[in-house]
């Protein structure tokens, strides 16, 4: 239990110190001091320390050894090659879907589509956005190929912090849904070639929002912490 907490902080830390560097609040280069982000957040340095080997993962930040930890010059370019990769994986996802899904996971989608609707209507972004992860590793799964649920899982986790800035786009959460209810529906009705394309466009879509977004935080004087 008490692991699962440690992880459950460290996973927390990791998302508020994402948010803060794709905000601008640390600029690419600054070095992240594990003590300086205890002191920040409020916490220990253990969960800082995990939660930088987390971000670490998602190539947001490097971690050397006897230099610690720095924010990545993360270029536009290899932002754009992982969301191109990401949308081919999860259009593969959605078709495979489409044609082997059984029908208790049809339901289950379909039931998580509806409550992350209400979530919408409640403008509730934190929820949205933790169901949001729900709802694409359940397409995942509905693929019954383990292999390309560990690729597209491990893909996911390197794009989460990109992905999840999108919601910070004007009236994104409504438009992630509708482009969500074009994927569930062509994959409930079994139309493989549609549910491609409609999860397609949903992951270009989504890369336009975090443009978006991230052009506004550049467009903000940086703080650079040290």
């Amino acid at each position: 239990m008490g692991h699962n907490k440690m992880s459950t902080r460290a996973e927390q830390l990791a998302s508020d110190i994402a948010d803060a560097i794709l905000a601008g609040v640390f600029a690419p280069g600054a070095r992240l001091d594990e003590q300086g982000l205890a002191d920040r957040f409020g916490v220990s340095r253990t969960p800082v320390r995990e939660a930088l080997r987390l971000l670490g993962h998602t190539g947001l930040v490097e971690i050397r050894p006897r230099r610690g930890a720095t924010v990545a010059e993360m270029t536009a370019e290899r932002v754009d090659e992982m969301f191109v990769a990401m949308g081919e994986i999860e259009a593969t996802c959605a078709r495979l879907c489409a044609l082997g899904m059984t029908p208790i996971d049809r339901r289950r989608l379909e039931a998580l589509h509806e409550r992350m609707g209400l979530m919408v209507k409640k403008r509730n972004e934190a929820d949205y956005a933790e169901a949001n992860i729900a709802f694409h590793s359940a397409i995942y799964a509905g693929t019954h190929n383990s292999l390309l649920i560990e690729i597209a899982t491990s893909l996911r986790r390197r794009l989460s912090p990109f992905r999840r800035a999108q919601f910070r786009a004007p009236g994104r959460l409504a438009l992630s849904h509708a482009e969500h209810d074009g994927v569930v529906k062509a994959i409930l009705r079994g139309d493989a070639t549609e549910a491609h394309c409609a999860m397609l466009r949903h992951v270009n879509l989504v890369e336009n929002a975090y443009e978006q977004v991230s052009a506004s935080a550049t467009s903000r004087p940086r703080r650079a912490t040290k």
